[in-house]
């Protein structure tokens, strides 16, 4: 696999979906809502977490299998449903219609990698193994936590002022 190309996505009011409704489907679910993406989540059966978000209108579900059609629009996918098979027709579908799309368990069929994110008063780290290793960047995200104490925000804060 070649060297990947590391971008922060703008996605207010754009169109994402996410084909499952698990746990990992909830978590990337959230995290689409927090950039502010408009979602749509397409499985037979969803977990609570989901089933609150749609009662309250943030996300729309499709109450069924995945079939291929179903990326339409979309300027983002993320394939997290527990079928390896569903998951490849995904990356599939999402390849042949140019939208990125992250299959949590194929990194390899994946065009795009969710890496391990750290936000604190604005400042935004993402870090990424290229889905070699998600543990570790999950371990290390957890380090720099405890690394970026109110002091060392503070001076954040500093230099984006002189910046400005």
């Amino acid at each position: 696999m070649t060297r990947l190309y590391a971008a922060m996505l703008r996605l207010d009011d754009r169109a994402c979906v996410v084909v499952g409704g698990g746990r990992v489907a909830v978590r990337k679910v959230c995290g689409l809502l927090e950039a502010g993406a408009t979602v749509r989540v397409i499985a037979p059966d969803i977990a609570p977490t989901l089933v609150e978000l749609i009662e309250a209108g943030r996300v729309t579900w499709v109450r069924r299998k995945y079939r291929r059609g179903d990326l339409s629009g979309a300027t983002l996918v993320i394939a997290a449903t527990d079928d390896r098979e569903v998951n490849a027709a995904v990356a599939r579908e999402g390849s042949l219609e140019k939208i990125p799309t992250s299959v949590v368990d194929d990194p390899a069929a994946s065009t795009l990698h969710v890496p391990a994110v750290l936000e604190r008063d604005r400042l935004l780290l993402a870090i990424s193994t290229g889905g070699r290793s998600p543990a570790y960047a999950r371990r290390l995200r957890e380090q720099l936590e405890l690394f970026l104490s109110p002091e060392r925000l503070a001076l954040f804060t500093i230099y984006a002022d002189l910046r400005a």
